[in-house]
């Protein structure tokens, strides 16, 4: 496991734009999301058993907040190669069997992973609605155990936003498996 804080963005800066292929066949923009929408990228992977153990959470959160007006993309920049579980064909498998209700986008050449700044996968990020970053950090605080979840730290910094209110703690460490950078 990696716990990191070292980032590249941080609270108020801009989000990078994007244009990379989802497994429906389609290709994502961020600018494309409406603009009175609050946006979640999540950098994640299929082999990380960190995100294995947050996706069910992930999924939850996506359903819940998504008729409120926040949308979640999740983006795989792992290199593929070295880890064939992340590769293409194997994201749109796990997509369909666990029944995402998320773009999930493939990072090929990790241009946007570098963009934004991913440290491990998974590693969300929630921006506003003029896309200026809000929060980074975890989940929650215990990926193994969701019956001893005692902070849902996106759950909160999503309401704290849709509220209105400011996003406090706006910085977390995030934990999780490294991103898998190509040689």
């Amino acid at each position: 496991m990696a716990e990191l804080s070292t980032f590249h963005l941080h609270p108020g800066d801009p989000a990078p734009d994007f244009a990379l292929p989802g497994i429906d066949g389609k290709t994502y923009r961020l600018s494309q999301f409406p603009k009175d929408h609050l946006v979640v990228v999540a950098f994640w992977c299929n082999h990380c058993p960190y995100v294995q153990a947050w996706e069910g959470r992930m999924i939850e959160l996506a359903r819940r907040f998504g008729p409120k007006g926040v949308d979640f993309v999740l983006i795989n920049s792992n290199d593929a190669r070295a880890y064939p579980e992340d590769r293409f064909e194997s994201m749109v498998q796990r997509a369909k069997a666990h029944h995402y209700p998320f773009p999930y986008l493939q990072d090929e050449g990790q241009a946007v992973a570098h963009a934004y700044g991913a440290l491990v996968t998974p590693h969300p990020m929630l921006f506003g609605r003029n896309r200026r970053l809000l929060f980074q950090g975890r989940i929650d605080n215990d990926h193994q155990h969701p019956e001893r979840v005692t902070e849902t730290y996106l759950a909160r910094a999503i309401e704290q936003a849709l509220a209105g209110q400011a996003v406090e703690p706006a910085e977390l460490p995030v934990a999780g498996c490294t991103v898998k950078w190509l040689p």
